[in-house]
This record gives C-alpha cells, sequence and structure tokens, in this order.
C-alpha cells in the first residue's frame, strides 16, 4: 500500500510504503531512489510501514524483500517495470497532479 503526501512547498512527496506480511519476521524496502539499500520496516498496526521522502516530478522503482530472501512487489504500486532478473519492480509517481 502506499500514501503520498504532497509538501510542495520543499518539492518532495512523503510516500509511506506498508506491506502486510502476515507471519513474517522482518521487512525491508529496496529503492531506486537510495541507491537499493535496504530500510527496515517497522511494524504498525498489522502492517510493516517506512515513510520516505522523495522529490517531486520522478518515477522510483521498489520492492519489498520479506525476510532476507522472499522479493515481493506492491499490489497498490502506480506501475511496474521489468528489472533485470527477468521479473519487475513496483514504480511509485511523485509527480504533481
Amino acid at each position: 500500500m502506499l500514501q503520498k503526501k504532497f509538501l510542495k512547498s520543499k518539492g518532495e512527496v512523503e510516500v509511506t510504503f506498508a506491506y502486510d506480511a502476515n507471519g513474517a519476521q522482518t521487512v525491508e524496502l529496496v529503492c531506486d531512489a537510495n541507491g537499493w539499500q535496504p530500510v527496515t520496516m517497522k511494524k504498525s498496526k498489522g502492517a510493516f510501514q517506512t515513510k520516505v521522502r522523495l522529490p517531486q516530478d520522478g518515477r522510483y522503482q521498489f520492492r519489498y524483500r520479506v525476510d532476507e530472501n522472499k522479493w515481493v512487489n506492491d499490489e497498490a504500486a502506480d506501475a511496474y517495470a521489468p528489472n533485470e532478473h527477468g521479473s519487475t519492480n513496483s514504480v511509485v509517481e511523485t509527480f504533481v497532479a
């Protein structure tokens, strides 16, 4: 699940990434916006969540890594893009309407 909060005065979008992984011990957000460095998500209200500020007017690819070995996409992604591993990445778009 993605939630976006546009911070127009800063030219950024605060994106809340949330993934409901029943039975998972860990979930990490891995995104091209930060050089594909994993960000540990914290469990809150039954789902793993984290917030990231991204520049406006961009397209950013990401995936979730569950329990350090399972890669999953976000069902609520704005789009999907093929990756070099023969699968797809989720995409979040930060274009101002």
